[in-house]
């Protein structure tokens, strides 16, 4: 079963539940990711090329839940500047109804070992190299750690010289 198709059922299951904050952010998902595959469907229609099959890949599915949750995290951040805690609890509920179609998280400790070695293989040791660090360490991380829990063990690494 594809990522999408889980997706499509558990929206059916929220509905019969009547799990209204689950319901709203899994239509809000499959509303995105509808955009993209009209997106690449116009792409692929103006290369004279034909689409067969599922539009999404699991990776670019991926892709989107990822920054559906980023979304949220960021509104998040603005609620509570805003003191609006009610709504900020509303995108943190949504959150949590996106987070299991993510990959298995890796603690904070793997993504240290992770980012030693990529910066021992390719021999970066200075921080302002850290871009560069970033685009090695973020394939072989994508989805499992948050961006910017990866940037900051980067930066730390960097900075202590480990």
């Amino acid at each position: 079963m594809s990522l999408k198709a889980k997706i499509q059922e558990d929206l059916k299951e929220s509905l019969k539940s009547h799990q209204e904050s689950k319901t709203s952010a899994l239509r809000l998902l499959l509303t995105c990711l509808a955009n993209k595959e009209k997106e690449k469907a116009y792409q692929a229609l103006q290369k004279g090329q034909a689409l067969s099959g599922e539009i999404l890949s699991d990776d670019e599915v991926l892709d989107i839940v990822l920054s559906e949750i980023k979304k949220r995290k960021e509104s998040i951040q603005q609620y509570q500047a805003g003191n609006r805690p009610d709504l900020a609890e509303k995108e943190e509920v949504e959150i949590l109804s996106l987070m299991p179609y993510l990959p298995t998280q890796l603690s904070e400790e793997e993504v240290i070992v992770i980012v030693k070695e990529v910066l021992e293989k390719t021999g970066i040791k200075d921080i302002k190299s850290m871009g560069l660090a970033l685009k090695e360490i973020m394939p072989q991380i994508k989805g499992r750690a948050d961006g910017s829990l990866v940037s900051k063990i980067v930066k730390d690494i960097l900075s202590s010289g480990q």
